[in-house]
């Protein structure tokens, strides 16, 4: 029989879990929202963001309910202390992917330089990366969340390299100017979406391997084997 600690450690993981269900599928519909042009799942996005905040309230009362009823240690208090980050970033990831939806409804539709974009490209990416995040929590599983980390430079640069496009787009004629910021701010948002992705994936692994990796990726991951630094 479960201790009443330990049934709030599975509530908590149970939560964190439909709502990353429910985050993942708000970005997948805002996506293919843009990409079939289709209002109807662009609307549906933004109406449910409601349910997103309220399991983002759950989730943090129950985080301050285990904090102040019990004295978790070592991987509980990684987990609990993760699952504050990961459901803050899992609220940004909603609110994002109704931005999207929002100025993907300036127009209701696709503009006629949309292949131009690097939109389809950075949504692929975006997309694998929140999956893997997701997975990797799930899971428990630090290499997947060390794949979705090595991804975020590639989405960067893809972003420089369609925000170049979009100012051509732009000058090319002024016509275009509306379209091409919205497109120029969804693409950002694109990139944004991985760098909450990659906060996830930061927060698996210190759950899973006890270890702070912000700020250090080369000597965490990319560097088997290198001494830690001595310190001043």
């Amino acid at each position: 029989m479960l201790t009443p600690y330990e049934n709030q450690l599975n509530k908590l993981k149970t939560r964190l879990i439909k709502m990353c269900s429910i985050v993942d599928e708000q970005v997948e519909l805002g996506i293919d929202a843009v990409m079939s042009d289709d209002t109807s799942k662009a609307r549906f996005v933004i109406e449910r963001d409601s349910k997103v905040d309220k399991y983002d309230i759950k989730i943090d009362r129950i985080c301050q309910k285990i904090f102040a009823l019990n004295q978790p240690v070592a991987m509980d208090l990684r987990l609990i202390m993760s699952a504050l980050t990961i459901n803050s970033n899992l609220e940004r990831i909603g609110d994002i992917a109704v931005n999207i939806c929002e100025n993907y409804l300036i127009k209701g539709k696709k503009p006629h330089f949309f292949d131009r974009t690097r939109f389809s490209q950075m949504a692929e990416i975006t997309r694998e990366m929140i999956k893997n995040a997701i997975d990797s929590f799930i899971e428990s599983n630090a290499s997947m969340a060390k794949r979705v980390i090595e991804k975020d430079e590639i989405l960067d640069k893809i972003n420089i390299e369609n925000h170049k496009i979009m100012i051509d787009i732009m000058k090319e004629n002024q016509d275009n100017i509306e379209e091409a910021v919205a497109y120029l701010v969804m693409c950002r948002q694109l990139e944004r979406l991985g760098d909450h992705a990659t906060n996830i994936a930061e927060d698996v692994f210190f759950i899973v391997e006890a270890q702070t990796i912000k700020h250090n990726y080369e000597k965490y991951l990319f560097q088997d084997g290198i001494d830690d630094e001595d310190e001043d």
